[in-house]
């Protein structure tokens, strides 16, 4: 037996009898939305009531093959066996599905005794050995779960539509998954407002805030992304250093932020300056990717294989400095664009190897013929390298508790806390030749740091503590940063 629901969409249904068991059956077929047709010589005056009342018909007189024309289903509910086993015949007979009131094995379908929370229909099927049983335990089942139930499924029903919408058909089944799975209580009470989430416009930064909805999108909470451009996406000639001051890709978003556009950020972290301003907060850390540089080339199978005067394309300067430091010999010059850009010029021959984040290749799903990750010990990744942070409002306490529930990670966070630490330490912005990485080992916490200074010197550092709350790393970020000094 495969239990079914069945749509009405417009189709009607037949039954024909008219005592008390068609009059229950008909019951159940118009609060699923059926348009009922009844025929019998008699008809009980509780089932005329209800075709009355649902805008059904009938018709008081014996039964005719031509009742079933353009009908979705058919009950036989007469105490008549060979007319009741007629009737399922000539429904087949005009494929339509039937119902045998009295011999139940020989019809196509049985209704389950039901119960409705609002639009949560509970069925309860006895496969007709005790329908009376079936609709009490139907009754107790729908008094046990009460109406909170019923706005849970309101709440998914809306979340539902949100997520078709906004997410890729691949993302949509884990999100409902996971929501479904909340408790009733905080399903049933969800409010239904949307976030604004501002996010510069190219696909990685659309896919990263993308990633951020969904974990929301997880908790009931919808969101809408605010594509924004950049002063660093506008100009994409000058290396990042030659833009002006710091937070090239960040200004114009916390600028939604204030004007209130917006309702929170998502940054690559290492966009970020060490300090946010008064107004803004960090409300979370995103669980951190792979945070390592790689090399890539299409001629070329690793760094170390590239000929003395290849040219090598990065627009940052942390990375030429670190690269000069293990390769003099090559030529690095200036690359701008977004990943897939880079790639094409990579292809395109301008370049025999570009330097690009790992975190944003495999977020965007794309590679060249060779990718090698350099580790962070030769190429030391900047802070807050393949880690999310999520901006707000500096005031938005509510509201920054409510995205760090859902996004934060907390060894990625600890380990960021630390890193920004010893930026802050060294007064540098996101695109100054520094960097910083630090990972954990079980309780321990590996720092390592880079910075090259004007005049070309490279100063290293390495530290190691144990570490388990956020001022110990800052502590550690702070100690490094004097070392680097």
């Amino acid at each position: 037996m495969l239990p079914i629901t069945l749509r009405p969409n417009g189709a009607r249904a037949v039954i024909v009898g008219g005592g008390a068991v068609a009059a229950r059956k008909a019951e159940s077929l118009v609060a699923a939305g059926f348009p009922v047709f009844v025929v019998a010589p008699q008809i009980d005056a509780r089932l005329r009531t209800l075709l009355a009342q649902s805008g059904g018909g009938c018709a008081q007189r014996a039964y005719v093959s031509g009742d079933l024309q353009d009908a979705a289903l058919v009950i036989a509910a007469t105490n008549d066996g060979e007319l009741n086993a007629r009737i399922v015949a000539d429904a087949r007979a005009l494929r339509v599905l039937a119902s045998d009131a009295t011999n139940v094995e020989e019809g196509d379908f049985t209704m389950a005794a039901t119960t409705r929370i609002g639009d949560l229909t509970i069925s309860v099927d006895s496969r007709s050995n005790a329908p009376a049983f079936a609709a009490r335990v139907a009754r107790e089942v729908g008094a046990a779960l009460g109406p909170q139930y019923g706005e849970a499924l309101r709440t998914l029903a809306r979340m539902r539509a949100y997520v078709k919408e906004a997410f890729p058909a691949r993302q949509r089944a884990p999100i409902l998954r996971s929501l479904a799975e909340r408790p009733v209580e905080e399903l049933a009470s969800m409010p239904e407002t949307t976030l604004v989430c501002a996010s510069r416009r190219s696909e990685l930064a659309t896919i990263q805030s993308r990633s951020v909805a969904a974990l929301l999108a997880e908790r009931g909470i919808a969101t809408s992304i605010l594509g924004i451009t950049t002063h660093g996406d506008r100009d994409r000639e000058h290396a990042i250093d030659q833009l002006g001051g710091v937070n090239v890709f960040v200004k114009e978003l916390e600028s939604a932020l204030r004007a209130r556009r917006a309702d929170y950020a998502v940054h690559s972290c290492k966009d970020l300056a060490g300090s946010l301003p008064a107004d803004m907060r960090i409300a979370a850390i995103g669980r951190r990717d792979d945070p390592r540089d790689a090399f890539c080339s299409a001629r070329y199978a690793s760094f170390e294989s590239l000929p003395s005067g290849a040219v090598v394309g990065t627009s940052s300067p942390r990375r030429r400095a670190l690269l000069a430091a293990l390769r003099p010999d090559l030529r690095y010059e200036n690359l701008r664009g977004n990943v897939d850009t880079r790639l094409r010029k990579l292809d395109g021959g301008a370049y025999d190897a570009i330097v690009l984040a790992m975190a944003g290749l495999n977020r965007l799903g794309l590679r060249c013929a060779h990718v090698v990750p350099f580790e962070v010990e030769r190429v030391v990744p900047a802070a807050g390298q393949g880690a999310l942070a999520i901006e707000t409002r500096a005031q938005d306490d509510d509201l920054a508790e409510m995205l760090r529930a859902a996004v934060n990670d907390a060894p990625s966070e600890l380990c960021v806390e630390c890193e920004r630490a010893a930026l802050r330490e060294l007064r540098a912005g996101c695109s100054a030749p520094l960097g910083i990485h630090a990972y954990l080992t079980e309780a321990t916490m590996v720092v390592e740091g880079a910075f090259a200074t004007p005049g070309g010197t490279l100063h290293r550092s390495r530290l190691e503590r144990s570490v388990s709350t956020p001022e110990e790393a800052r502590a550690l970020g702070i100690e490094l940063g004097g070392r680097l000094k």
